[in-house]
């Protein structure tokens, strides 16, 4: 015990003199003032005033909106146990009972109380004046860490022009956002990109990063009925913020209609037994240009009160920006697409050439057989084995022409634009299904080499096939006689490899650089989009083209494609 008057020997004063602290906590400016982890400078926050005061052991805690206690993300000692509850109270703002063996610092972050640094020395009894240096230290942190997160704004933001300046799909630039967003609210349940259609008048999710867990978006494609007074609402260029009161929705931006909570809202409600969490907090911005409503941000959180002010700002920061980036990025996919849709029916038109000589000779074959055995049976002269010889010759013709016309066919039809898992072994045998015939006529080796379990693509089916087509039909105009045409695909690690080689002519040099360019092209009918178009679908897909040939000793064509296409960006 001590003596009335005794000073605590933990008094920071006592312990190391004002004069000390000032300078300890001057150097931990210097040293953190270009701290990007803020859990670093919470780290180092408490380790200063654990040596200042000499306290016997730390821990830093934060909490959630709608949590009953505080999450510790660090304890100095393994064995330490920390009242959670009284910690989140401390937080919260509620009066409780900090024992005198205890500091507390409250840390605010994203304009709320986020954590706090607790200091704990068993039997000393800590003074006001040894509170308010440790409240100090925790000031200091408050002030790095705001900066911090100043910086990483400025960080995404860059990440967003230069995707711009990249001219970079709509899909990735999307994405982009939505990861952008994410680092910044650090929201825990969803975020969504939805495109407003003005023909159709809905609202269509193009790009989805669910947060809770590793998966794609599965509301990717779904398209929503907007009402005329929800468009009048949206066209609005502000950030709306909504929490779940049981089973209604509350605006707390202001008295907009929480229609459009409702309509956001669309996932199922969870059934017994379903781990997916329901949204208890949404903000909705609207992205506006000069033309009108583009469509509308969604970023979605578990808890009720988990979104304030300090989002609002933030994603309002980025609206203009994005807004003006997504439109010039679906403007030149809409450029892109229809440079593609000719590129079809050029391909079209291309193919029914190259495929003529195969349906003339399999119908050249059928007409004398059948002539043969009419004319046997007008005479009196029919055989029946041989009238099955001839039948099988007449079947197998008719399944080349078959074959030939169903795969013209396919291709033809394949311009749904939804993505989906595209089996890479199916979409080459429906390439092959126009080109097998030709490519046997001319006396060129197929090798198909696919591996066996090969993971799916996920993408738009007709571009697959589209891409596969461009390159076997180059590959066949480049060989003759004795040459090789070998299709391959595999797996490594988290890539799909797909190639395409050729031992055809090859290319020269000067040639080859320039089939970087759209509209250079080699052939006498051609129009030098083929390649063009096979690097946009390649890049579309996050993928890598590679092209690389020698003349006199073909050509080889590799393509490298993320296997997590779609699954959260």
């Amino acid at each position: 015990m001590r003596e009335e008057g005794e000073r605590c020997p933990l008094d920071p004063v006592a312990a190391t003199g004002s004069t000390d602290l000032t300078d300890q906590l001057w150097k931990f400016r210097i040293q953190y003032r270009e701290g990007r982890d803020p859990e670093k400078i919470l780290r180092a926050a408490l380790k200063l005033g654990i040596d200042l005061f000499g306290g016997k052991e730390g821990c830093i805690a934060t909490i959630h909106p709608g949590a009953v206690e505080a999450r510790l993300i660090q304890k100095t000692t393994e064995n330490g146990w920390w009242d959670r509850a009284l910690l989140a109270g401390f937080l919260r703002g509620e009066k409780v009972n900090v024992p005198h063996e205890m500091m507390l610092a409250r840390i605010r972050r994203h304009g709320r109380m986020w954590g706090v640094l607790a200091l704990r020395a068993p039997g000393a009894s800590f003074h006001w004046d040894a509170r308010q240096g440790f409240s100090t230290i925790g000031g200091l942190a408050n002030e790095l860490i705001d900066q911090s997160d100043l910086q990483r704004i400025r960080e995404v933001r860059a990440r967003v022009d230069r995707k711009v300046m990249e001219q970079s799909h709509p899909k990735h630039l999307s994405y982009e956002l939505l990861h952008g967003i994410r680092s910044l609210t650090a929201y825990d349940h969803s975020a969504a990109l939805l495109i407003h259609d003005a023909d159709l008048g809905v609202l269509e999710v193009v790009a989805e990063q669910i947060a809770w867990r590793k998966a794609k978006g599965e509301n990717v494609g779904r398209k929503f009925p907007l009402k005329k007074t929800l468009h009048e609402v949206l066209a609005q260029p502000v950030v709306r913020g909504f929490d779940r009161h049981g089973d209604e929705w509350k605006n707390w931006t202001g008295g907009d209609p929480t229609d459009l909570a409702d309509l956001l809202d669309y996932d199922p409600a969870p059934k017994l037994g379903d781990p997916a969490p329901p949204e208890g907090a949404i903000l909705c911005a609207s992205l506006i240009t000069r033309s009108g409503l583009l469509g509308v941000l969604k970023v979605a959180s578990m808890h009720p009160g988990s979104f304030c002010q300090y989002e609002v700002d933030l994603i309002s920061q980025f609206l203009p920006q994005a807004a003006v980036a997504l439109q010039n990025a679906r403007r030149a996919e809409t450029l892109e697409r229809r440079m593609i849709d000719a590129e079809r029916k050029h391909a079209m038109a291309d193919l029914a050439r190259g495929v003529s000589h195969d349906v003339n000779n399999a119908l050249g074959a059928v007409l004398p057989l059948v002539q043969q055995l009419l004319d046997d049976v007008e005479h009196g002269a029919f055989d029946p084995e041989e009238a099955a010889g001839d039948l099988r010759q007449v079947e197998r013709s008719i399944r080349v022409c078959r074959r030939i016309f169903g795969g013209m066919l396919n291709f033809a039809r394949g311009s749904a634009r939804n993505p989906s898992d595209v089996s890479l072994a199916q979409a080459v045998d429906a390439a092959l299904l126009l080109f097998r015939e030709g490519l046997e006529r001319r006396g060129v080796a197929l090798v198909v080499a696919i591996a066996a379990d090969l993971p799916s693509l996920f993408a738009v089916q007709a571009d697959v096939e589209q891409l596969l087509l461009n390159l076997i039909s180059n590959a066949r105009d480049a060989t003759g006689p004795g040459d090789r045409l070998t299709i391959k695909a595999g797996a490594e690690g988290d890539w799909l490899e797909l190639a395409v080689e050729d031992t055809g002519c090859g290319i020269s040099a000067d040639d080859l650089a320039k089939l970087q360019e759209p509209f250079f092209t080699t052939k006498p009918n051609g129009h030098g989009l083929g390649l063009a178009i096979c690097r946009s679908i390649t890049a579309q897909l996050r993928g890598q083209f590679d092209i690389r040939s020698e003349p006199g000793a073909g050509t080889r064509v590799r393509m490298r494609f993320p296997t997590d296409i779609g699954k959260d960006g």
